[in-house]
């Protein structure tokens, strides 16, 4: 007799509004769950108002569900108490997954929760006022969790250190890189002239941030003659020079082509829970220059130039070198190779066994 499936409810709220990393990710899982008759999978959005919007944004087959609180009415809530539970409006569940941080209160599903990464953490000053919170209700989501997903075996490292979480109930789930990317072709004339993208440049694609090391690259990029104009890549504020510009946030189409197009992409960030832009760059056969941290250094097997973080000189070295040699560290198969690794369903998979561990948890 085949098993039943698992009943497993996402937070899905990430999926409102721009896509960042984390959007990225819980759609891409969701994507991969919708096919697999091993769970029977829903979303719901925590947030007053548009929580509606969620139907329309998931993929064929997951219901959505809304709990219409204010987020930060339900976060202060969760941090002294599992009231309200997520059941009371998404109705009964065998496994919940916080995919963004936090584990929502439950009665009696089992719960699985997310951590991306500790910036949050070792910089609670960078975080918005409506964060602060933030690092107690993630301690408090990660004691309370069945299992808990990371996306690097550093980050699972740095959870069971710094939460003193027991490391045998933390799973590592990487990150997959979709099969477009390996197709992404750089922009036509047509493209460039809309984008206004240089004939050159050197790329950033994220979000900015303090921890996203960009003073440092902008003091490298100026330190640096002759090298490509810097582009930016995503939401901002971007601090934007004579020599460097800032697309905005791009759509996937738009993305994939400048990323493909770019003499190299950069990622000097000072923290990193997985790095998904240099895996992306890899499969569109573009060299890699980011910060020598765990999780990058996880991620980037060999196949990146790594520099020690805020060193100016090294960073500007490692740039020119990608400009005037991309296969200096790494060939195009090399690197092609390595991000074919990465695929959303084999995290699909991992995070199954995460829901089925969770749920056999007494």
């Amino acid at each position: 007799m085949a098993e039943k499936p698992l009943r497993v409810l996402l937070d899905g709220t990430p999926l409102l509004g721009r896509r960042t990393g984390i959007g990225r990710y819980t759609a891409s899982l969701l994507e991969e769950l919708a096919s697999l008759s091993e769970v029977d999978t829903r979303a719901v959005a925590f947030t007053l108002r548009g929580w509606r919007r969620l139907r329309h944004v998931l993929p064929h087959g997951v219901q959505a569900r809304g709990m219409p609180v204010s987020a930060r009415w339900l976060r202060q809530s969760w941090l002294r108490s599992q009231f309200p539970p997520v059941e009371l409006f998404a109705g009964p569940t065998d496994v919940v997954h916080g995919t963004n941080f936090v584990l929502p209160g439950t009665v009696r599903a089992a719960g699985v929760l997310t951590i991306h990464d500790l910036a949050f953490f070792d910089a609670p000053g960078e975080l918005a006022e409506s964060d602060r919170g933030l690092p107690q209700l993630v301690q408090r989501g990660a004691a309370r969790a069945d299992v808990i997903c990371t996306p690097t075996a550093a980050v699972a490292d740095a959870i069971a250190e710094r939460f003193a979480v027991d490391r045998a109930k933390i799973m590592v789930t990487p990150l997959g890189v979709d099969p477009a990317w390996f197709t992404a072709r750089p922009p036509t004339d047509e493209a460039r002239a809309r984008l206004r993208l240089p004939s050159k440049y050197l790329l950033f694609v994220g979000t900015s941030g303090p921890r996203k090391g960009l003073d440092w690259l902008n003091r490298a990029h100026s330190a640096a003659e002759g090298l490509p104009p810097l582009v930016f890549a995503g939401p901002g504020p971007f601090t934007v020079t004579e020599r460097s510009q800032h697309l905005g946030y791009l759509s996937d189409v738009d993305l994939r082509t400048v990323v493909a197009g770019a003499a190299a992409v950069v990622l000097p960030s000072r923290d990193e829970g997985f790095g998904l832009p240099v895996l992306e760059a890899m499969a569109s056969d573009v060299p890699v220059v980011c910060t020598d941290v765990p999780a990058l250094r996880e991620v980037t097997g060999g196949c990146a130039s790594l520099v020690p973080y805020d060193d100016v000189d090294a960073l500007a070295e490692a740039l020119r070198t990608a400009v005037d040699d991309p296969h200096a560290v790494a060939t195009s198969a090399a690197r092609r190779t390595h991000a074919a690794s990465f695929t959303w369903r084999a995290c699909a998979q991992k995070t199954v066994e995460a829901y089925r561990t969770a749920a056999r948890r007494p």
